[in-house]
């Protein structure tokens, strides 16, 4: 009996379940055959492979040749190929690398300006055949398109038409040199996603020029990869983001008109940067930015790797303003993904999978005005299935519309994320984000274009409701997909900087800390003053210190502390070409004409004050003062003794900010620095990169 009730429920569960499936497909036919009539596509719109190629979003970038070993960006050309050797290329790690950092596909430079080549290609004498890496027998695209299909990442490829190497570059018959290793390239490696046209176009080992047959390198491509994204300033895939520093611009469509825009033309960065409004031609744009300072290896930027915080702006910056990022790794000489670099990567990887962990919205009830009516297929429900081909629109031709997402119970997000449907256009123009406070909304963000991915960061905010408004739209909005995270708080340091009228600055590499600050020398604490982003006045010489907190106070940084001398607001130096010491910005600097010792520097403070020590920060390079005297002159005629004499001991080899104090207060409006001589033996210039007093 007991077997026959479980059999009986068990065919009662799969009677329900198929009832239930059953009323889906009824419910889905009928809201297919009584709704409006489909969509409309709207202006320019992505190809099939544009949408996947924007579903990938971050994927990297590898530069790697004899540049790598030259310590150069931009080789000649007349490098010896044998100087190409890793003692240990590693594509696997790579790959390996990529993938754990989240990438999904790899673009390497197969091919530079100088014309050498990371395959044994037939029609170039300056390649991997002729290097001392394997005795000639190696094949970098070989091993690299083996690993990314191992891995399961893309592989695209960058060459640079540009052949600084190659004799018949600069004469008609380099086009079809260039098509005959394109050919090579995308007939011998397995399929290639992408192909990176850089606009560079220079002088070859001939003094010439080449015009490009641009027709004739993409029909060469597509003849093999007819669905592969072409970059270039002007696409047609894709486009570059007009900086080589990876943010798109805060408005960014993916529409150009296409035919205004040509490889390496001057003068297209802001629009190439923010696309056009309006344009014909669905080109989305890539922002491409190094690690490192540079795009090859270099063992002086070891310790420049880029900051946590530098690339989480970078990701919010590209991938959050609905372009992709390609962010450039370059391998070293030994043919490894250096530690530093790798570690940077699993540091952003582990702060993005925290940032996003866990979507807020799918708890959310959804609601939405100006919905297009009879249609069950733009429901506001689809805004929060994880289903990026679903979506909600509004009624044909209505350019605004109202999204709601309204909570059981208060929830906390700093994180915010937009999606439009994108096969049916770029659509809206602007829109807003508020939530609910008391029985009043509160706007927390105004911004212009979404396009594929928008995301906002935020301030912590508390809510149980969210509204979206869409401000205005090109056509119908067809949204996709909202979703609100609250990401880990990031601690960063503050930076204190001060202007020459005494304005001081407080900023963070991450817009997550609460920034308290003390002009007393006291520690900051949660009780000190907050800096909310207006600059304040500290015209005096003293100490001002900050701090960031985070988690209601419960975590706090290091004291950050700068001690000012007195804002030069007023001061003017007398001494010819001598401002930049004395313009409150140590960055810029003095550097007077040669000649012998001693060089002196005037500076007309404008009125009289009491003088208790100098200051002097020298230049990084170049005319550091080492023997001195200071005076002080209420006219600047008569200097009398002065008030100052000495040394800067050690300044050669630790070239630091000297504070001297006086041995007693002087009154005046005038000081006089004196160099009696410099620190560097055959120094036949003094300079200051800043003078100050206390």
């Amino acid at each position: 009996m007991n077997n026959r009730i479980v059999f009986l429920s068990a065919s009662r569960l799969q009677s329900v379940t198929m009832k239930k499936t059953l009323l889906f497909f009824f419910l889905l036919c009928s809201a297919r055959a009584w709704a409006q009539p489909e969509i409309k596509p709207y202006g320019a719109l992505p190809s099939p492979a544009q949408v996947k190629w924007q579903q990938l979003e971050y994927y990297m970038f590898i530069h790697f040749g004899p540049n790598t070993f030259t310590d150069k960006e931009w080789g000649h050309g007349d490098e010896d190929p044998k100087v190409f050797n890793p003692t240990e290329l590693d594509a696997r790690q790579w790959a390996r690398t990529a993938k754990l950092a989240g990438m999904k596909a790899i673009i390497i430079t197969a091919k530079h300006h100088d014309g050498f080549c990371l395959w044994p290609s037939e029609y170039s004498k300056h390649t991997v055949r002729e290097s001392a890496w394997k005795n000639g027998k190696g094949d970098v695209l070989a091993e690299l398109s083996a690993a990314c299909k191992e891995y399961g990442l893309l592989f695209g490829v960058y060459l640079s038409p540009w052949d600084r190497n190659h004799p018949d570059y600069g004469t008609p018959a380099y086009n079809q040199v260039f098509a005959n290793q394109l050919r090579e390239v995308h007939t011998k490696y397995g399929h290639v996603f992408e192909q990176w046209f850089d606009g560079a176009n220079g002088e070859g080992p001939n003094g010439k020029k080449q015009v490009y047959d641009w027709d004739l390198f993409h029909n060469t491509v597509r003849k093999y990869h007819p669905e592969v994204i072409f970059f270039s300033d002007a696409g047609p895939g894709c486009r570059w983001i007009g900086n080589e520093n990876g943010f798109a611009g805060t408005t960014n469509w993916s529409t150009l008109n296409g035919k205004q825009f040509a490889p390496g033309m001057p003068g297209i960065n802001k629009p190439l940067n923010e696309g056009q409004e309006d344009g014909t031609d669905w080109i989305p744009g890539e922002a491409d930015v190094s690690i490192r300072p540079g795009w090859f290896y270099s063992p002086g930027t070891d310790d420049k790797v880029k900051t946590l915080p530098w690339l989480l702006d970078i990701y919010y910056g590209s991938v959050g303003r609905n372009a992709n990022l390609l962010l450039n790794v370059p391998v070293d000489r030994r043919g490894r993904i250096h530690k530093n670099d790798s570690l940077r990567l699993m540091e952003l990887r582990k702060t993005l999978d925290a940032d996003f962990k866990t979507n807020l919205a799918v708890r959310a009830r959804t609601s939405a005005v100006n919905t297009r009516k009879n249609s069950m297929l733009t429901s506001a429900v689809y805004l929060t299935d994880g289903n990026y081909n679903t979506y909600w629109a509004t009624g044909e031709g209505q350019l605004t519309g109202t999204i709601n997402l309204s909570f059981e119970k208060p929830v906390t997000f700093n994180r915010f994320q937009i999606q439009e449907f994108i096969p049916l256009g770029q659509r809206v123009k602007g829109f807003t984000v508020s939530v609910l406070e008391g029985k009043k909304y509160r706007e927390i963000a105004r911004e212009t274009t979404i396009g594929y991915k928008r995301i906002l960061r935020l301030p912590n905010t508390t809510t149980r409701s969210v509204r979206i408004e869409i401000l205005d739209a090109k056509a119908s909005p067809v949204i996709s997909e909202v979703k609100l995270f609250r990401a880990p708080e990031l601690l960063a340091d503050p930076v204190i900087k001060r202007d020459k009228q005494g304005m001081v600055t407080i900023t963070a590499a991450s817009q997550d800390p609460a920034i308290h600050y003390t002009t007393d020398g006291s520690e900051p604490t949660t009780a000190s003053p907050q800096y909310k982003g207006a600059p304040f006045a500290f015209a005096q010489s003293g100490t001002l210190k900050a701090r960031s907190f985070i988690d209601g106070g419960k975590k706090a940084g290091a004291t950050v502390a700068v001690t000012f001398d007195r804002a030069p607001a007023t001061w003017k130096a007398v001494t010819p070409d001598a401002d930049k010491a004395v313009d409150g910005d140590p960055s810029t600097s003095w550097i007077g004409k040669a000649g012998s010792f001693p060089q002196e520097l005037v500076v007309d403070m404008g009125a009289s004050q009491a003088v208790n020590g100098f200051t002097y920060t020298p230049r990084t390079k170049g005319g550091i003062i080492y023997n001195y005297a200071f005076y002080v002159s209420a006219d600047g005629q008569q200097w009398g003794e002065p008030v100052a004499k000495g040394s800067f001991a050690n300044i050669l080899n630790n070239p630091v900010k000297q504070t001297i104090k006086l041995s007693k207060s002087t009154q005046g409006r005038y000081f006089k620095l004196v160099a009696i001589s410099a620190a560097e033996e055959k120094e036949t210039r003094a300079g200051a990169a800043e003078i100050g007093v206390f």
